[in-house]
């Protein structure tokens, strides 16, 4: 794969230079502070006009995961980091297995506490690492690049393509080599940043805010919600036990402290805990409601 030339890079939204930041290393700290806040604010809004297109890829990243796919996210430096940021969380909050959500960052574990140079330039691993996954037809994958050209992203997404898996690319700037090998195109333009190029700032911030709706919307339309309530929660410390028992207690009416029983009775499952109060079954039979129901709560509790 060509590699972005200079002359090509510095035409892009995320590596301008912003005039009302140049005189920054002369200011007071409560000042730059100020500024940056201000430009921050900006970021939501850059989201917000990509909604459509976000969430045509999580109706689609739904759909396949639904037939038992999975969702790979794939990016370089701190796009990279947020990849596998956003990956590990679904296992603790959604109860996934980890191989459902997989982050892989260019460079590999190390370079997640250290940058591994010309990493994302490697296109050849970003091909090679989708092939090592074995990626097929009903996974997702997600690329992630503020400039939309890290070239093992771009590769990654390319490679996934031409495997059949659905692919999304998310970017900070338009009309991106991202933007072109991806299914579904995600620009959340978000213009220059306050230290020139630096995007782990807003970019890094635009890109959190959409990778946090990816897995979170994917995740509720798996039915691993119930309203607002995290159902699957995996209860392996003492504040997620007290947040588990305060979800029993919420949903079914029961004070905190029979919650808390019927929720170690329940081998501190959530959802079996609530249809052992709410149908007045014990544990084996509330499992098995569950599970004659795809294990999603609500259907569980509304069928016969």
């Amino acid at each position: 794969m060509t590699q972005p030339t200079t002359q090509s890079l510095a035409v892009l939204a995320t590596e301008q230079s912003d005039p009302r930041f140049s005189g920054i290393d002369t200011l007071p700290t409560e000042e730059i502070a100020r500024l940056m806040n201000t430009a921050d604010a900006a970021v939501p809004a850059a989201v917000g006009r990509a909604v459509p297109e976000i969430s045509a890829a999580i109706d689609a990243i739904a759909a396949r995961m639904a037939d038992g796919g999975r969702l790979l996210y794939v990016g370089a430096g701190t796009s990279g980091r947020l990849a596998v940021l956003d990956a590990s969380e679904c296992p603790p909050t959604f109860g996934t297995h980890p191989d459902l959500v997989q982050g892989i960052i260019a460079g590999g574990e190390a370079a997640l506490v250290r940058s591994v140079e010309g990493a994302e330039d490697d296109a050849e691993a970003g091909a090679a690492v989708i092939r090592a996954k074995a990626v097929g037809p009903l996974d997702s994958v997600v690329g992630i690049s503020a400039s939309g050209r890290a070239p093992y992203v771009v590769a990654a997404v390319e490679q996934a393509r031409r495997l059949g898996a659905l692919t999304v690319g998310v970017a900070c700037n338009t009309g991106t080599p991202l933007a072109r090998a991806a299914d579904h195109a995600i620009e959340a333009v978000v213009g220059p940043e306050v230290v020139t190029g630096s995007t782990r700032l807003k970019a890094g911030t635009a890109q959190k805010l959409v990778l946090n709706m990816i897995s979170t919307i994917t995740m509720i339309r798996s039915g691993r919600t119930y309203g607002n309530y995290m159902v699957d929660v995996v209860a392996s410390n003492s504040k997620l036990v007290d947040r588990a028992a305060r979800i029993v207690s919420d949903i079914t009416g029961t004070r905190v402290p029979r919650a808390r029983e019927v929720l170690e009775d329940a081998g501190r499952d959530v959802k079996t805990a609530v249809v052992m109060i709410e149908r007045g079954v014990g544990a084996d039979d509330a499992r098995a409601l569950l599970a004659a129901h795809g294990n999603r709560l609500g259907p569980a509790l509304r069928g016969a």
